[in-house]
């Protein structure tokens, strides 16, 4: 089976499989996002920054949306991603495997196939792809909490044809009797000079309007499980780059019977390194 190399690893999270168990392990014991949330998780929402930034943010979500580890693992995690402009095709691999430093997670092919095959995607090999964060950066975290699922991953548009991808795929894979899970990864407001993006100016007013404000106008269309308005809240106010994904995954979430969104935490770069240029994320999970 042909398998994609990894492009981001030993740069923005650990190349070897040591160290991403380490650095799991260590966000997992930190209590900074130890939301506590009550339902069975169908999906959320990830930011997908370096692990060094947002990496903790991004486990916890996926941990949450994993739950009962008594429970056998999905066949399939889904995860919607890609800097896509409106208008585009979705972009998906529909063979092959990723590679990732805690071992390869196959392609669900059957239920890549059937989506490829209804959105007239862009198809990627395991030899011919264009390295892209978004998604990459959440495969460890899924070999880790589902060591035995396989995935399909696809770039979901700022557009309708996120909400319509989300929907099939939730259903195809009911109907092709898959057990299912979601992931939508996006970072939100990208704020300062480096974003040709500063509404606020700069300095710490700046990082609070982009953190209670325009970040937070995202979030709660986010946590209402309102898609378009994600999409256009992500359009208009540029607070979330890849509304197609989140939108996609809120869609899927709920056909897979989520019904209500909880807040497992936000931050941003800016608490790290406080510059004038920063990004802020969010992280969510769905429940039934």
């Amino acid at each position: 089976m042909r398998t994609r190399k990894p492009a981001f690893a030993g740069s923005w999270y650990p190349g070897d499989a040591h160290e991403c168990k380490r650095m799991i392990r260590s966000f997992l014991e930190q209590n900074r996002f130890a939301a506590e949330i009550a339902g069975a998780a169908a999906g959320g929402i990830v930011p997908h920054a370096g692990w060094a930034f947002s990496g903790d943010l991004a486990c916890r979500v996926i941990a949450h949306v994993r739950g009962d580890t008594a429970e056998p693992d999905p066949d399939v995690v889904i995860v919607f991603g890609m800097h896509l402009p409106p208008g585009t095709q979705p972009v998906m691999m529909t063979q092959g495997a990723w590679q990732t430093p805690l071992g390869d997670i196959e392609i669900q092919e059957q239920l890549a196939e059937a989506v490829a095959d209804q959105f007239s995607c862009a198809i990627e090999t395991p030899d011919n792809f264009v390295p892209e964060n978004t998604i990459e950066l959440q495969l460890p975290f899924v070999k880790h909490f589902f060591p035995d699922s396989r995935v399909v991953t696809i770039g979901a548009p700022p557009s309708q044809t996120a909400l319509e991808l989300g929907r099939f795929a939730g259903n195809k894979a009911a109907e092709l009797n898959l057990s299912a899970k979601v992931i939508g990864s996006t970072d939100l407001t990208h704020y300062g000079p480096g974003f040709n993006f500063t509404p606020a100016g700069t300095g710490p007013d700046a990082y609070q309007w982009v953190k209670t404000q325009n970040d937070r106008r995202v979030i709660d269309k986010m946590l209402e499980m309102d898609g378009p308005a994600v999409i256009q809240e992500g359009l208009s106010n540029q607070n979330a780059c890849c509304a197609g994904a989140a939108a996609a995954a809120i869609t899927a979430s709920k056909t897979l019977g989520a019904t209500t969104g909880h807040l497992v935490g936000y931050s941003s770069s800016y608490e790290k390194n406080p510059g004038s240029t920063f990004v802020g994320y969010g992280g969510i999970v769905y429940t039934r």
